[in-house]
């Protein structure tokens, strides 16, 4: 796995490039917007952590730069801002994930790790959580060899989750994820699509998947 960290605290990304190089993963860090495009256009990476407040521009910025010229590499933004709007402008021009600072650094391995198995060819088609299995391409799933009757809607929960299996998300990341950039994340409909989905994948089954973790979000793992 390749990453590009975009980050201007010296410090800080001298410390991110040594840990997750002590982690197995290939890193390289630059610290400007103009940087980044540079070794964006013309080396291949996994995943990109991007700062948000860079000396030449936003990561908001250079994050749509990127999709505009069809760069799909998934892209994790750090930042000091912890405001639902800001986050979900970040995931609005798309970023794929958001990490508040300060972060623990085992947060940031998983949640790289969790992104560059979403890249194209790194996601499996097929992925299984215990005994649930999904079928990403085909759009089925089933929990102990029972097929799953899910909507659309319910589909794109699972797979949200699916694709950020022991990570937690918020409200914000899920709901730029399932619904378009017009939704107004702050109504209940997530909550409703989180129980009905609940109510199929869950309620007849054990371990329960969907855990719900008061003041920030839902996560999806075997264990809560």
């Amino acid at each position: 796995m390749r990453v590009l960290l975009v980050e201007d605290d010296v410090d800080l990304s001298r410390s991110i490039v040594s840990g997750l190089r002590a982690e197995g993963i290939d890193t390289a860090g630059v610290a400007t917007c103009a940087a980044a495009r540079e070794s964006l256009l013309f080396a291949a990476h996994d995943v990109i952590v991007l700062d948000v407040m860079l000396p030449d521009g936003t990561g908001y910025e250079l994050c749509a730069f990127l999709r505009e010229r069809g760069i799909g590499t998934p892209v994790l933004m750090l930042t000091a801002r912890d405001a639902v709007a800001d986050r979900v402008r970040g995931l609005g021009v798309g970023a794929d994930d958001y990490l508040t600072k300060p972060f623990a650094f085992a947060e940031l391995v998983a949640r790289i790790r969790a992104l560059a198995r979403r890249a194209p060819g790194l996601l499996p088609e097929h992925v299984r959580v215990a005994d649930l299995d999904v079928d990403l391409t085909a759009r089925r799933a089933s929990r102990g060899g029972r097929r799953l009757a899910l909507t659309a809607k319910e589909f794109a929960l699972l797979e949200v989750f699916v694709r950020h299996e022991g990570i937690l998300l918020d409200r914000a990341t899920i709901t730029a994820r399932v619904w378009d950039e017009n939704h107004d994340p702050f109504t209940n409909a997530l909550e409703a699509l989180v129980r009905r989905l609940r109510a199929k994948l869950d309620d007849d089954f054990e371990p329960k998947l969907i855990h719900t973790v008061r003041g920030g979000g839902y996560r999806f793992s075997v264990q809560p």
